[in-house]
């Protein structure tokens, strides 16, 4: 049986984002006081390893520690260095030419998950992911200034056979919404 800093530490790190205090105390069974005992423990066992709770008004989120932010920043640098490869690429045409994207259309047309392209396509700075203004839980992608000069266009209808693939591609994101239905 994991103690509450135990229990804390890995809802935090399987979320991987930052999660709602309310939500934590409901998913752990305890109240506020107990959440602040099971944070200070957890944040003076990380003091000796490279991560850190950090807390803003109402969520927590599991990071890396600020001591080693240099040795991240050289990951994050070898990160952006790489090619972006098949799975980058094919992600990164699925938002060209259907702006807008939410990932679970991205997933749908290239048939897996793609999470970690877009992850990278983020970071690269080559798309940007905005809140839907119907459905404030999807993220809808499109492309950046900066891949727009990448790929040579100044906007996204001069790519190659823009009009064909964008029809295509809106094609398919109906037949998903039919699907979902």
């Amino acid at each position: 049986m994991l103690t509450p800093p135990q229990a804390l530490e890995a809802l935090l790190f399987a979320a991987g984002e930052p999660v709602e205090k309310g939500e934590l105390m409901k998913l752990l069974g305890i109240d506020e006081e107990g959440l602040d005992m099971a944070l200070e423990a957890l944040g003076s066992a990380l003091k000796s390893r490279g991560l850190a709770i950090v807390e803003a008004d109402k969520e927590i989120e599991l990071r890396t520690a600020p001591e080693a932010a240099n040795i991240v920043k050289k990951l994050r640098e070898n990160e952006l260095s790489r090619d972006l490869g098949r799975a980058g690429l094919e992600t990164l045409a699925v938002i060209a030419y259907r702006s807008g994207s939410t990932r679970s259309e991205i997933d749908w047309v290239r048939g897996v998950n793609s999470s970690t392209s877009v992850r990278t396509l983020l970071v690269r700075g080559l798309v940007r992911g905005d809140e839907d203004e119907r459905d404030r839980r999807k993220i809808r992608y499109s492309l950046t200034p900066e891949a727009l000069a990448h790929l040579s266009v100044k906007r996204g209808r001069e790519l190659p056979r823009y009009s064909e693939l964008s029809q295509e591609a809106e094609a398919v994101a109906l037949r998903e919404k039919a699907n979902e239905s």
